[in-house]
Order: C-alpha cells, then structure tokens, then sequence
C-alpha cells in the first residue's frame, strides 16, 4: 500500500489550470473541455460545515479508497475515471499537491440527486424512525433500535445542496419528477446493487457499511455513470464488526471509521456557553479529536485494503 503524506492540504492553489469549484472537500479544475481534474483536500465537513481544521492525510486516503472500490464495482457500472495521470496535466512544480490526492475524470453532466442506499438504522435516519417509524417515506416494521440491521437495504435519496447548505431528503417520487422515471429507476437500482456489492465485500475484512451515498452524471452518449468519490468513511458508515453486538444492545451509536467521532464530538461542543447550531463557523477541533479521525480513516484503509 502506498504510503501515506501527514502533511496537510487545506486547500489546492493549482495555476495551471482553471478553477471550477471548491466542494466540501474536492477543488475541481478543467482540463480542456472533457476532463476534470478532482484534488481531494484534507478538509473535513460534519452537519454540511466545513471545519477549520483538516485532517493529514485524509485526502490521499479517500482517494486511495475510492479507487479500491471503483476497481471492485465496475462491472455494476461505468465510472468516470479517465486513466490517465493526474500529474501529466499540471506543471512540475504543481504534482506535489496532486500526487497521491487526485483523480483525472471525465467530465460529465451531473444527476442533482444523492443517491443514499441504508443498511443499519443510524444518525438521520434513527432520529427519523423514531418520530414516524419510517426513512425518508419508507416505511419500515415497528421495533428497530438505533444501529439494527433493516429487514432489506432501502433507497433514500436526497437533493443536492449549495457548499454550506444542507442536503434534502426526498423521495423516490420526488426523483420521478426531478429526471424522469426510467433514470430515476436506473439510479435507485444500480445504488442498492453497488451497496449490496461492497457491503459483502466490507463484511469479509470485519467491516459493516451501515449507509452510503453516491453520485452520477450521464456521459455524451447519455449513458449513467457513476462519479465523485465513492464508498469513502466521508460519504459512507463504517463500522468495525466487533464492538457491534454491544453497541446494539445498548442503543448507542457503534465504533465508527467515519465522521461519526466528529459529529459526537460536535453535538456536545458549546460556542459561547450555548450548544452549536451547526451552521458556520464550525467550533475548533481539538487536536485530539483531528489525530483520533486521521487514525480512524487510516485503519479503515489498511483493514480494507489487507
């Protein structure tokens, strides 16, 4: 396995090529007209925030994830990536803020729809549950508890917001509406396909997938591809196996190779004597708290990629 920069990236300065756009954690700049070249920062959002503080090494690892599971699920799907070098399309000067950290795509016409598959009742969707026994309108049985398995993996998409806004969570009807039923169907499926996939894969390294997310574009010819980054601890719930059973009996949250030790952390933060509201600026991130997830993204790599 390669190995892993702890230096830090806030943010890519790359000259050379146009800015598109800054994401939670993504900078995108064109490459001609047709590709895209994505540079995965250590920047870490929670509650869609972006924190001050990054996390060293972080982009290298999402990157090197996402590429082990595109690797994995291609036969499900076509994805974006070009094969080609990321490094042959910037200056000398510039690669090191690209190498290890970045993929160069195709540029493709994006689908305005997260494409969240559950496994596990866990964060929104518990608190959910619980107020109307259902997720996202998908009604499920009576009974469940924080972290239990559902009966079956159910699709439960949500609108793409702004940088700093929240995602909205709508439904398989809303999707109809947004691009029509054939597609919107094509995206509920192959989504439920790639989560069934790598949650078996996950599962034979000691690793629970409880959601994810995914993202598509529709190519020149119209075909859906899949695109951004894929199956990471920043779009997915990893949850180590053991430690599972007694988390579930207690109604807590599992451990977790994700946000999630984030987000605890951030739920019982106090800015200025007062609970955060979750909306910017994000309370500082202890140094503890930045060493504790950029070990968390580390071991979930090493255990996936063993």
């Amino acid at each position: 396995m390669t190995q892993i920069n702890t230096s830090a990236l806030h943010t890519s300065a790359l000259t050379s090529l146009p800015l598109l756009a800054r994401g939670k954690v993504r900078d995108n700049y064109a490459v001609g007209d047709d590709r895209i070249l994505m540079v995965a920062s250590d920047r870490l959002s929670a509650f869609d925030v972006i924190m001050g503080e990054p996390i060293p090494g972080k982009g290298e690892l999402l990157t090197q994830m996402a590429l082990f599971w595109f690797d994995k699920l291609g036969h499900i799907v076509p994805n974006h990536l070009t094969g080609e070098s990321p490094e042959s399309v910037v200056t000398d000067a510039e690669a090191p803020q690209v190498r290890g950290r970045s993929m160069l795509v195709q540029r493709l016409r994006p689908i305005p729809i997260e494409a969240v598959v559950r496994g596990y009742l866990a964060g929104s969707g518990w608190k959910e549950y619980q107020a109307t026994r259902s997720v996202c309108g998908v009604p499920l049985p009576e009974g469940l508890t924080n972290a239990a398995r559902l009966p079956q993996p159910i699709y439960t998409p949500a609108a793409k917001a702004a940088v700093g806004e929240h995602d909205e969570n709508i439904t398989f009807e809303r999707t109809v509406e947004m691009v029509g039923p054939e597609l919107a169907a094509q995206i509920r499926d192959v989504s439920i396909r790639l989560y069934e996939a790598a949650a078996a894969i996950a599962l034979e390294k000691g690793m629970i997938i409880a959601d994810t997310k995914f993202e598509f574009g529709l190519d020149a010819a119209g075909r859906l591809v899949l695109m951004d980054e894929v199956l990471t601890p920043d779009s997915s719930r990893y949850w180590p196996v053991e430690g599972y059973a007694e988390a579930l009996a207690k109604g807590e949250n599992p451990p977790s190779y994700d946000k999630q030790f984030v987000r605890d952390w951030l739920e019982q933060a106090l800015v200025g004597g007062k609970p955060w509201d979750k909306t910017a600026p994000a309370p500082r991130l202890p140094r503890e708290v930045v060493e504790k997830t950029a070990a968390k993204y580390r071991e979930a790599l090493q255990r996936l990629t063993a």
